[in-house]
């Protein structure tokens, strides 16, 4: 990779393929989806090369950071959508602070 520039094209790449899967599986597009993740795996396996070479400012950290937020938080609602049962189950579990409790509730006391 030749400079930090195409260092932060191709985290924008990962961004923009992510955004396209997470429209994919909005409008079930399934075909799609896993079309796209051929591509984001390709993008994502050239990355890697380059992780230890490109040296980041503090600035250039927070961007690259914020990139990689807005792609785990893409796949997580990807996540979400392909699996609805997941989904129900992960909202008992992040909106309450006591998990065995919802456990219980779910299975009951044995």
């Amino acid at each position: 990779m030749s400079s930090k520039a195409d260092y932060f094209a191709r985290y924008e790449a990962i961004a923009a393929v992510s955004e396209r899967m997470l429209s994919a599986a909005r409008d079930a597009h399934w075909n799609d989806l896993i079309g796209l993740q051929e591509e984001y795996r390709l993008l994502v396996d050239a990355l890697k090369d380059a992780e230890g070479v490109v040296r980041l400012s503090v600035d250039e950290r927070a961007r690259k950071y914020e990139l990689i937020r807005q792609i785990l938080a893409d796949d997580a609602a990807i996540r979400d959508l392909a699996s609805p049962c997941m989904a129900r189950l992960s909202a008992l579990f992040y909106g309450t602070v006591q998990p065995a409790r919802v456990l219980q509730e779910i299975y009951g006391a044995r």
